[in-house]
């Protein structure tokens, strides 16, 4: 039951992702942080499926995961998989529904980080995830002493900057809304909830 939960969560999760990335950040050629970030990079400039490239760059993190722990590969690599197949999937419905979702550059770019952080959030809440730089940062604070969080704030930054310089001052300016926005929803999300005993 508890593998039914979790497989449901992933799925609904994608969805978000899929959603944010495909009909808010990329008709607007917005990055997110992380290999989502790499991956739209990759799409602006050549046209390269984003699911595709995202499971390209994951795999020498996934293969330092089932070296050094193993637990943190298996309960990412489904969320990876599945995240990436749902959003090549929902890429040819962004025509069809970007018109009615088209809020203007800041919203999209803002709504298309909280669904990303959203979808990465409850995943996270049910002890799952995407992979990605996470996994990235969590084997480099082993190595040097930042925080994990911090370790993934500074890739992020080094993505967009790098959009940036190869796409637009727009596309990193944009961005910044996304990884804010997409922050604050996976924060909310992960949220310890209060505790009832006084």
């Amino acid at each position: 039951m508890q593998s039914i939960i979790k497989y449901f969560i992933i799925i609904i999760g994608s969805v978000l992702i899929a959603a944010g990335t495909n009909f808010f950040l990329v008709p607007y050629k917005v990055l997110d942080g992380g290999v989502i970030g790499i991956a739209l990079i990759t799409n602006y400039l050549f046209d390269f499926h984003i699911g595709f490239v995202i499971i390209l760059c994951s795999i020498p993190m996934f293969m330092a995961a089932w070296l050094l722990n193993r637990a943190i590969f298996y309960n990412s690599l489904t969320g990876m998989l599945i995240s990436s197949f749902v959003i090549d999937l929902l890429s040819p419905l962004q025509p069809i529904f970007h018109p009615y979702l088209d809020w203007g550059a800041i919203p999209s770019a803002s709504v298309g980080g909280f669904l990303i952080g959203t979808g990465l959030g409850i995943m996270l809440r049910f002890e799952t995830s995407t992979g990605g730089t996470d996994l990235l940062a969590h084997f480099l604070a082993r190595r040097i002493p930042l925080n994990v969080g911090v370790i993934i704030l500074l890739m992020d930054a080094i993505i967009i900057g790098i959009g940036g310089l190869l796409l637009s001052g727009s596309t990193f300016v944009l961005s910044i809304f996304t990884i804010i926005s997409g922050g604050i929803a996976t924060g909310l999300c992960t949220m310890k909830r209060w505790s009832r005993k006084k």
